[in-house]
């Protein structure tokens, strides 16, 4: 397992590695890590078999348009699916479309000058990455490990999903007000608010986490409220980005919302 482990994390690397965009202050170098390139090289051209490939992409297909309706875990014989997809030029591939259509729809906005046009951003899977806790942990074949994923959250070490990070500097420049809203709680915003720097992201207008009132909450319902109480204080929502439909469902929806990949996890 442990060498599986290192194979998947090695791929991890690669990808980081040849995308321009990653930034190594963000993701970091270490000898140790750069020992494992060998291992990537004995399995670099291990395939998936093709009925895998084709019934996972197809199961993926179906989990990004929400037909799958509530899972919790992966197929088992879509782990190595999974893992090739989020390591690869796939998923850098899908998160920069979703970030040019964005930005497309954005181009269209006549942003105000009194900061009332918003754009509402998810943090996990959508401008931070949590692939390093997820090589750990099986891409999304394991049950959720909350213990597991708030040390990790805790560590601050998350990098930027390039492609959002682009976005998000862009819709800066063009005059949106930037609101974070996010599943985790407020015990937990000083180390969100150092990662989110860490990773590059400055300047935004509030960051909105769980309270005590939001436990319980699905997160359609909790962020849905949080919507309408930017919209309650004048602001007009023209785009929302998450990697969840329960990012972007329910009601005081933005103008447009953009759903980014994420095939490890769902949240209802």
């Amino acid at each position: 397992m442990a060498y599986a482990q290192n194979f998947i994390a090695v791929l991890f690397i690669s990808f980081t590695f040849v995308s321009t965009s990653f930034s190594q202050s963000i993701l970091g170098n270490s000898p140790q890590l750069l020992d494992l390139f060998a291992i990537n090289r004995l399995f670099r051209h291990r395939k998936i078999p093709n009925d895998d490939a084709l019934y996972c992409d197809s199961w993926r297909f179906t989990v990004e348009t929400n037909n799958a309706g509530l899972w919790s875990i992966i197929p088992e014989r879509c782990i190595s699916f999974v893992q090739y997809y989020t390591t690869g030029d796939r998923y850098s591939s899908d998160s920069a479309a979703v970030a040019d259509l964005s930005l497309a729809f954005a181009n269209t906005v006549k942003v105000s000058n009194d900061g009332m046009d918003a754009w509402v951003f998810d943090i996990d899977e959508t401008l931070l990455s949590n692939l390093p806790y997820y090589v750990e942990h099986g891409f999304g074949s394991q049950i959720f490990d909350e213990i597991a994923f708030d040390k990790w959250v805790n560590e601050a070490n998350a990098p930027a999903i390039p492609a959002s990070l682009k976005l998000y500097k862009e819709l800066q420049q063009r005059g949106f007000t930037i609101f974070l809203l996010t599943g985790r709680s407020e015990y937990q915003r000083n180390n969100t608010e150092k990662n989110m720097v860490h990773a590059g992201y400055s300047n935004w207008e509030r960051l909105i986490l769980r309270g005590p009132s939001d436990k319980g909450k699905l997160a359609t319902q909790y962020k849905s409220e949080k919507r309408k109480e930017l919209e309650d204080e004048g602001y007009m929502i023209r785009g929302n980005s998450g990697d969840q439909w329960s990012d972007l469902t329910g009601f005081a929806v933005a103008q447009r919302s953009f759903k980014l990949p994420n095939p490890m996890y769902y949240i209802a």
